[in-house]
């Protein structure tokens, strides 16, 4: 495994060694390669000259032009006809080669004799023991124009900047540290105390994440760990009002049954009747747990992703009208009334059993919370999107403010629990499971005292023309 190292320690070692690589990369190019980069410009700048004393030397002005230039290029100019010196520019520069020394004769001697109309020389200058550049430049048949200047820098300048660049490497070195140190404490600051918080969200203790800087990186962290908080906390709270629910769901069932079996066992051991009707509320009760246990179980497998979806080819229209006539038993008994008015042959592409789970779950959902005209109505709409199904009840509406969490498990707008007509409370739940595998969009719409409309819409892809 890799050692592991805080954040502090990283961030002064990565700006310590940031800083390394610069200082190396300005002493390389700076003091390491300033000699062969000062040769290079050297001899663009002879080579300017020589151009220009060249297409100068037979003007008025020919002084001017010479001394002005070799003042400004800081290069050493001679011009010599018949062996006389016409034209020296010693006096205005350093590191001019010495007149009449060992080294000028021999280069004048070995150009002159050369016949050639230019030629470069890199010669070590005796008398101030540098290299120097010389150009010999050919005029006319009697006049020769020599150029030279040293291929070092001035010695003294390379010195104060090599000194300078020690003290300048030192204080950045300690600067780097110094600003290291302070980022550390400034970014490791706030991540330690997330780190902390972080500790005790995962013990249950939902405190908010405080903003303590701004980074905007960390500040977008603290606020997306503040949303996971506050959805943890919410999570946790359903948590416990399933276990709640569903403990009530299965003791209340488990209750009846073993007292109505005891109740066969001890005291109607003769009447055939009480028999009879004591054991279907056995049979009913142990319908209903059945069912509790059915739809758990339903919902885990939509949500792990266990059970694939088994497309196929259906009409919508028909499998509403079938569902629907199963419910006749509740318009004769209990004197609902169900209206759906659709005709058309409506083909589409999903799995028959899921979608058929999400339309009964609604009705079951619309049933116990209709009005009293026990009215519920199933619409089909069609949209650019594709086809709306909508089931729609008659009841008191529900808060907009609560609309979003009527999808979670066993959440009421009544903390109290009170057992449903039909279902067990996880229709809304295994309804949002099944269309989000099928990526079909799904909402509620509700007004306080005229009801609540749960709808799902079929993608126009989904759809058969």
């Amino acid at each position: 495994m890799k050692s592991k190292s805080s954040i502090k320690t990283k961030i002064l070692m990565y700006l310590i060694s940031f800083s390394g690589i610069i200082l190396f990369f300005l002493w390389f190019f700076q003091i390491l390669l300033l000699n062969f980069y000062y040769e290079y410009e050297t001899r663009k700048t002879m080579s300017y000259v020589r151009k220009v004393v060249y297409n100068s030397y037979e003007k008025e002005n020919v002084i001017n032009i010479l001394d002005n230039l070799s003042y400004r290029n800081n290069i050493c100019i001679e011009i010599v006809q018949n062996n006389n010196l016409l034209y020296t520019s010693d006096a205005m520069n350093r590191g001019c080669l010495v007149e009449n020394n060992e080294t000028e004769i021999y280069y004048k001697l070995d150009f002159i004799s050369s016949g050639k109309s230019a030629k470069n020389y890199k010669i070590k200058n005796e008398i101030l023991g540098n290299q120097t550049l010389v150009y010999a430049l050919k005029l006319d048949d009697f006049t020769y124009a020599y150029m030279n200047a040293s291929l070092d820098p001035i010695d003294s300048t390379l010195t104060i900047l090599s000194k300078q660049f020690i003290f300048v490497s030192i204080g950045v070195l300690i600067l780097s540290i110094l600003i290291s140190y302070y980022l550390s404490r400034r970014i490791s600051k706030p991540i330690t105390i997330m780190s902390e918080n972080v500790k005790k969200l995962a013990k249950g203790i939902y405190e908010p994440f405080e903003q303590v800087t701004d980074v905007k990186e960390i500040s977008e962290l603290i606020d997306t760990l503040n949303y996971a908080s506050k959805e943890l906390s919410k999570t946790d709270e359903l948590r416990k009002d399933l276990m709640a629910n569903v403990s009530h769901d299965l003791k209340t069932p488990l209750t009846m049954i073993k007292a109505y079996a005891e109740m066969n066992r001890d005291l109607n051991i003769k009447d055939k009747n009480k028999i009879k009707d004591n054991l279907n509320v056995i049979i009913e009760e142990s319908d209903r747990l059945n069912l509790l246990v059915n739809d758990i179980l339903e919902l885990s497998k939509n949500e792990s992703n266990i059970k694939q979806l088994e497309i196929e080819e259906f009409d919508l229209n028909l499998l509403i009208k079938t569902i629907l006539k199963r419910y006749d038993i509740y318009k004769e008994k209990e004197g609902y009334n169900f209206i759906y008015t659709n005709n058309k042959k409506i083909i589409i592409k999903a799995d028959k059993s899921k979608i058929e789970q999400v339309i009964y779950n609604l009705i079951n959902n619309a049933m116990n919370y209709t009005g009293k005209d026990k009215t519920v109505e199933i619409i089909i709409k069609e949209e650019k999107e594709g086809i709306k199904v909508l089931i729609k009840d008659t009841g008191k509406g529900i808060d907009k403010e609560k609309l979003n969490n009527i999808w979670e498990k066993y959440y009421t707008t009544n903390k109290n629990y009170k057992r449903n007509i039909i279902g067990t409370g996880l229709g809304l739940p295994i309804v949002k499971s099944i269309l989000e595998k099928h990526k079909f969009k799904y909402g509620v719409e509700s007004k306080k005292g005229k009801g609540t409309t749960f709808y799902f819409i079929v993608q126009s892809k989904n759809i058969i023309s």
